[in-house]
């Protein structure tokens, strides 16, 4: 039987995909329930588009709805204000795959700003996360926040005021961070316990630490590794700790640009390091005690490479800092090891360091010896060709 032109038709569309839906959503009264909404309602490949103002938020909000982008009219001219937010919830969180967030800000959560979690092939783009008051123990965490994800591009965005960590990605792999500046956070950008990331090209300055790469013990997700730190400024970190006691960044000490804890095979090239009062760079076994059999306490494959170095060191946040300086004539060398893990590190002869020459896992600056460090020649570390995310999640920046 042959069927008709208008049956055709018919079951054509029927089988076609709906066109993707723009939902438009204005500042002013009401505006927390229509985002909501609209949150809610999206279908996979819409847009939700926010309009330029200021939106006040007093509840955290949520989006569980794949392939959605969240778009405002800029990072300075669409603002999600919680300042009155009741809970202690994140700002946004996102728990669906293919998102897009991009050209908005969120300012004072109660909790973290965005959090996302078990939600791949993320993008956050343009995206400000601030605490207003500056650096306060009371602020949320974190403030651009993915975990547990695969393919994760973080490019262009802003935030301040963080009491544990600017831009963390914890517990995921294929992983770049890029273009982004992270100022006045206890830990500036922090990669813990996540594969294959690239972090290149942000500003880094006035946090307690500038760029953290750790691996903890006791999490879902172990075994941190093959990150590259490449052409980043990394300057003036010089904010007192301000993390709340118990956390595990309350123990970074002020002015440490960059630090690799219990990872293993991280290079860091070609990144400008200055004005970093403790040290320029610093690789470190994990220092505290532990009981996961799974877990390797020690730096393993850590590369530092050629980097622009310059008036780190001056002012050292250890015990005999003063002593330190004097005896290295007024400044500690840029790279500092603390003498723990079996081929640690190599060092590239442009760079110069010292050693704490620590001999046990778990011990501190009293049990130092410090001396000048001689390091193993330098070789890379990373595998080149798997860091970074995947170049499709770049087409949508445009």
């Amino acid at each position: 039987m042959r069927m008709t032109c208008l049956a055709a038709l018919a079951l054509a569309g029927a089988a076609s995909p709906l066109a993707a839906a723009t939902h438009e959503v204005a500042a002013g009264d009401g505006a927390q329930t229509r985002l909501q909404e609209a949150l809610i309602l999206a279908q996979p490949g819409d847009e939700v588009v926010l309009g330029a103002g200021r939106f006040a938020i007093g509840d955290g909000l949520s989006l569980d709805v794949d392939r959605v982008t969240v778009r405002g009219a800029g990072m300075d001219a669409t603002i999600l204000d919680f300042t009155g937010q009741a809970g202690s919830g994140e700002g946004l969180l996102v728990t669906s795959d293919g998102v897009t967030l991009r050209d908005f800000a969120i300012e004072n959560p109660k909790g973290d700003g965005i959090k996302s979690k078990g939600a791949d092939d993320i993008v956050y783009h343009r995206v400000r996360v601030t605490w207003t008051g500056g650096p306060l123990a009371t602020n949320g965490a974190y403030g651009i926040y993915p975990v547990e994800s695969t393919n994760v591009l973080i490019d262009g965005v802003q935030v301040s005021g963080a009491s544990d960590a600017g831009i963390y990605v914890g517990q995921s792999r294929k992983i770049t961070v890029r273009n982004s500046v992270a100022q006045a956070n206890v830990a500036g950008i922090e990669i813990e316990n996540s594969r294959d990331a690239l972090v290149e090209a942000n500003l880094v300055t006035r946090n307690t630490g500038g760029i953290l790469v750790f691996d903890l013990p006791s999490l879902p997700v172990m075994g941190g590794g093959n990150v590259l730190v490449r052409d980043n400024l990394v300057v003036d970190n010089d904010t007192p700790n301000f993390a709340p006691p118990g956390n595990i960044v309350a123990g970074v000490r002020r002015g440490t640009g960059i630090m690799v804890m219990a990872n293993d095979a991280v290079t860091v090239e070609q990144n400008t390091i200055m004005g970093n009062p403790t040290s320029g760079v610093m690789v470190v076994a994990y220092p505290l005690a532990f009981e996961d059999a799974r877990y390797n306490p020690y730096p393993r494959k850590v590369a530092i490479g050629p980097n622009r170095v310059s008036g780190n060191g001056t002012e050292p946040q250890i015990g005999g800092g003063d002593q330190l300086v004097a005896a290295f004539g007024g400044a500690l060398p840029p790279v500092m090891w603390d003498g723990l893990g079996e081929g640690a590190i190599t060092v590239h002869p442009s760079m110069t360091g010292w050693t704490l020459a620590l001999t046990a896992q778990g011990q501190g600056p009293d049990d130092a010896t410090p001396a000048p460090a001689t390091f193993a020649a330098y070789v890379d570390a990373v595998d080149r060709g798997a860091v970074g995310s995947s170049p499709e999640l770049d087409a949508r920046l445009k």
